[in-house]
């Protein structure tokens, strides 16, 4: 294949490029504190965004891997706060288990509802998941004012998430939002500061459903 320039790639084959690019991760990224579970998403990150800043960053509550993969095993559904999001998630991981992939901020009684009520979509949308969906795996990149409410939520005593993968982008509560998370005793997976976005945290939960797969295989510990 001529590309027409100087340069030549090192593969075109995908598989061979993407275990060159996680070969290339690990060495750049050195020493790390991150456990054998955690790992996979933080490298799923980093290869998503090219960022080793913000897979740093990264922060796990101890049991959010663990309950993100029974979750999913259990068939517990994953509610995205966009479309962005549900767009890229993997789901025939997810449908395998019976789960599937939610996001309620174009329903038409969410956007009725918000401009009654002078709110955000992303917080009537959360509110609708919550109540439909004890258990389920939260996944919020856009959208600070989904993740405060899912917060108020919990607080509550309104919202039982099984995880939270919480890392919305912006300038505007985004790096609020996710401190007040961390603050949480529920399984949470975030990041500090205001860098995320719909790729970042799709990145996670495609991470963790391949985990999923591994532990129904008997591969995982």
């Amino acid at each position: 294949m001529d590309f027409g320039t100087e340069f030549k790639p090192v593969t075109v084959q995908p598989q061979e490029i993407e275990g060159l690019s996680f070969q290339m991760i690990t060495e750049e990224l050195g020493e790390h504190s991150f456990s054998s579970l955690e790992y996979p998403i933080v490298q799923r990150i980093i290869h998503a965004s090219a960022d080793f800043e913000l897979g740093r960053s990264l922060v796990f509550h101890p049991g959010a891997i663990e309950a993100g993969i029974h979750a999913m095993l259990q068939g517990k559904p994953i509610i995205a706060d966009v479309r962005m999001v549900e767009a890229g998630i993997a789901k025939e991981r997810i449908q395998r288990y019976g789960g599937e992939v939610r996001v309620h901020i174009s329903d038409p009684d969410v956007v009725d509802e918000a401009k009654a009520l002078g709110t955000t979509r992303a917080i009537i949308a959360t509110r609708k998941a919550c109540a439909q969906a004890p258990g389920g795996i939260y996944v919020i990149g856009n959208a600070p004012t989904a993740l405060l409410e899912l917060i108020r939520l919990v607080k509550a005593g309104e919202a039982q998430p099984g995880l939270v993968i919480g890392m919305p982008v912006g300038f505007v509560s985004a790096a609020e939002s996710k401190d007040e998370l961390r603050k949480l005793d529920i399984p949470y997976i975030t990041n500090i500061g205001r860098k995320g976005g719909s790729t970042i945290v799709v990145a996670a939960v495609n991470a963790l459903s391949l985990l999923a797969v591994r532990r129904a295989a008997g591969e995982l510990g």
